[in-house]
């Protein structure tokens, strides 16, 4: 598996926030700022996974999965939406997790085996290079890492490829309309899944540059002053902004980043 500088940022990134969340260190709580913003009914939580996940939403929250479905979380963490599909598709279907990490597979595999699931199979991989057959899921669900990856247009026809004819996607994630270069440029805003996103736009053309159809923004949640102040003092540590860079911030980008789930379809 061969990994680009920026996939060992992201795995050095995720490695320190697994280990806050152990140690119940994190000024995030149990989840991420953005996470909390969108998407989890308490209802739903896997209280260990939850408390390892860092997320945006729940792409999970409207999707259609049904009995015997086969689904593919892409980047699937410490395994929150790997556990809530295993308890969609039942016995008779089957959930692959894909995630570069050893450290949250591991997670993944643990927490699968306590919630007591057998038909969850997390796998090490890229997302730009899935170790899934082709044409052998029903969905692809994945919860803010795509925007993570150095390459898009390589994960979107990944996705293609691995959907089955009329299958369905449904993933969360960050999208921005502008940021500043020193935001893009630095490596504690790309692992907190900000200085990496593209627009709106961009992804609903990858998506369908990739082959797929019906592409849609279902929901979005764009983040006020507020929200954006949360993410950008709890998510994304070693940012070191003073106060009035802050404001600064606030007062030119709010409104401009937001979370969005992502749907398409695979034409049949």
């Amino acid at each position: 598996m061969k990994t680009t500088p920026t996939h060992d940022l992201v795995k050095q990134s995720y490695a320190s926030m697994l280990q806050a969340a152990r140690q119940k260190t994190s000024c995030c709580g149990t989840t991420s700022a953005a996470a909390r913003l969108a998407g989890y009914g308490e209802q739903e939580q896997h209280t260990e996974a939850a408390s390892a996940s860092f997320g945006c939403g729940n792409p999970l929250a409207f999707a259609g999965v049904k009995r015997g479905d086969t689904v593919l979380d892409l980047g699937s963490g410490a395994g929150l939406d790997l556990l809530l599909a295993a308890g969609k598709v039942g016995p008779s279907g089957k959930v692959i997790g894909v995630d570069m990490t050893n450290d949250m597979i591991a997670v993944a595999r643990d927490n699968a085996r306590k919630a007591g699931y057998d038909n969850i199979d997390v796998r090490c991989g890229l997302i730009e290079d899935l170790p899934v057959d082709t044409a052998s899921v029903d969905w692809v669900i994945s919860n803010c890492v795509i925007n993570l990856s150095p390459d898009k247009p390589a994960v979107f026809r990944e996705i293609s490829r691995v959907m089955k004819p009329g299958a369905r996607l449904s993933v969360s994630d960050i999208v921005v309309q502008e940021l500043p270069d020193w935001i893009r440029n630095s490596a504690a805003a790309w692992s907190a899944c900000v200085a990496g996103a593209i627009s709106e736009q961009d992804y609903l053309e990858g998506l369908r540059a990739a082959g797929l159809e019906d592409v849609a923004v279902a929901e979005r949640l764009v983040y006020d002053a507020s929200q954006l102040r949360a993410i950008l003092c709890e998510d994304i540590p070693g940012l070191d902004l003073q106060a009035s860079q802050i404001d600064t911030l606030l007062e030119e980008y709010a409104g401009t980043v937001w979370s969005a789930r992502f749907t398409a379809r695979k034409p049949l």
